[in-house]
């Protein structure tokens, strides 16, 4: 059904988190344009708006005026200059969020034939769980696996047991008054 068998594995996860903590009730807001992945979630079910391509880093206008329950973010953070700046800004209540983790073996991703598919950023888990919790999240829950690839070589067994997705789901703390 899907000629590209690439990311058919983080697909899976994917999905399956998402369908642990989200509805197909729930209003969805994707960060990025309509993809493969947010085809599948209409696919299953679920009432999906995406981004209409805008820099994130520059025009946050769509995730600022969005009705939707929970906002997606299926690895864009990692191309963001500015990640802090949509997470604060968000104003749906929950997230679920995944990225790259960064690989000791391995320099950030970046395809020099388009300037737009770079990694600005590759966390590690707690440095995206600082940036969440910085931007207004607590994270109620949290997974990781890993993306071998079938190629031989020391970078391809490391890849086979080292985490290379990590995913969240979090909600959006709610401030109090303590003045009263």
């Amino acid at each position: 059904m899907y000629a590209n068998n690439f990311p058919e594995k983080r697909y899976r996860h994917t999905m399956a988190f998402l369908k642990k903590h989200i509805s197909t009730e729930q209003k969805i807001l994707d960060l990025g344009v309509p993809n493969p992945f947010s085809e599948r979630m209409k696919e299953q079910g679920y009432s999906v708006e995406n981004t209409e391509g805008e820099d994130l880093d520059l025009d946050l206008s769509q995730v600022i005026k969005t009705n939707a329950e929970v906002v997606t973010a299926f690895e864009i953070f990692e191309h963001l200059v500015a990640p802090f700046n949509v997470l604060r800004d968000i104003q749906s209540d929950f997230l679920v969020a995944s990225i790259p983790l960064g690989l000791w073996f391995a320099s950030a991703y970046r395809n020099k034939r388009d300037p737009w598919d770079r990694h600005f950023h590759e966390f590690e888990d707690w440095q995206f769980d600082w940036l969440l919790e910085k931007a207004g999240w607590k994270i109620i829950d949290r997974a990781k696996w890993t993306n071998p690839v079938k190629k031989i070589g020391f970078r391809p067994l490391l890849r086979s047991f080292t985490p290379r997705y990590y995913i969240v789901y979090a909600q959006r703390v709610k401030e109090t008054n303590t003045d009263l």
